[in-house]
């Protein structure tokens, strides 16, 4: 017989673990859609698409944990087009659905930017920004001399060629990272003493800031860079409780 959670417990769990009641976020955090009242596997994915809700259904899951959920401030409130599609999917499964967006970026062992430090072979020893969300420090591995060096080894260990703004000839000093959608604190990582800043995306300024201060800017792709925080807290929670857990990435070239 397979061991179970009951979803209040599970919920209650990841509210506790992730702290998430210290955040002012663009979503809700937590349990979004309620399913079933036992869980016994979990999918976990970066993004609740209906291809991840689909292939999540197909596994026999009884809950699926996101980073990227639903009900984001400014979104249309109607459920129509995909998202009745979705919740119709969910609902119909009954399928539990949690998200969390800033607490799992933050957290110090299962975050994002955390996960992906180890993934990069980067030792932090720093922090910056609003919420203490950007993270600075240094490469492990002293073969990595430039810009260029870390772009090629980004690559490598993301599966994905980042785009880098600035000269490749420049000596690899001190590192800043915020996974997602963090162009828009390189400002903060150039007021924090960060030599290279890398993200997720990039926009229009990002470009002309990097240029203009030589502090190079490497975007490696949003899903790429938050690939790591959910599967490292999906394998916590199967450890923890003894329930199965499947990682289902759902590719995005973004």
């Amino acid at each position: 017989m397979r061991k179970t959670i009951s979803r209040d417990q599970l919920a209650k769990h990841l509210e506790q673990t992730l702290d998430i009641n210290r955040f002012r976020d663009y979503c809700p955090n937590g349990l979004q859609v309620e399913g079933r009242s036992e869980i016994g596997k979990i999918v976990t994915g970066v993004t609740a698409s209906l291809a991840l809700l689909e292939a999540a259904a197909d596994a026999g899951a009884d809950a699926v944990i996101v980073h990227h959920g639903y009900f984001w401030k400014g979104e249309d409130a109607r459920v129509i087009g995909p998202k009745h599609r979705r919740l119709k999917l969910l609902l119909s499964h009954e399928l539990n659905m949690f998200a969390y967006h800033l607490p799992l970026d933050m957290h110090p062992e299962f975050g994002n930017n955390v996960q992906l430090a180890q993934r990069l072979g980067l030792s932090p020893d720093g922090r910056f920004g609003d919420d203490s969300l950007g993270w600075l420090g240094v490469a492990q591995d002293v073969s990595l001399k430039t810009a260029g060096d870390l772009a090629r080894h980004v690559g490598t260990r993301l599966n994905r060629e980042p785009l880098l703004i600035g000269d490749p000839e420049q000596p690899l000093g001190r590192i800043g990272w915020c996974t997602g959608a963090a162009h828009g604190m390189l400002g903060n990582a150039i007021a924090a003493g960060a030599t290279l800043f890398l993200s997720g995306e990039i926009s229009e300024p990002t470009v002309h800031l990097a240029r203009e201060t030589g502090v190079a800017y490497m975007a490696c792709g949003h899903h790429a860079t938050e690939r790591y925080g959910v599967q490292s807290l999906g394998e916590h929670l199967a450890s923890r409780f003894d329930i199965e857990h499947e990682f289902i990435d759902v590719d995005n070239p973004v």
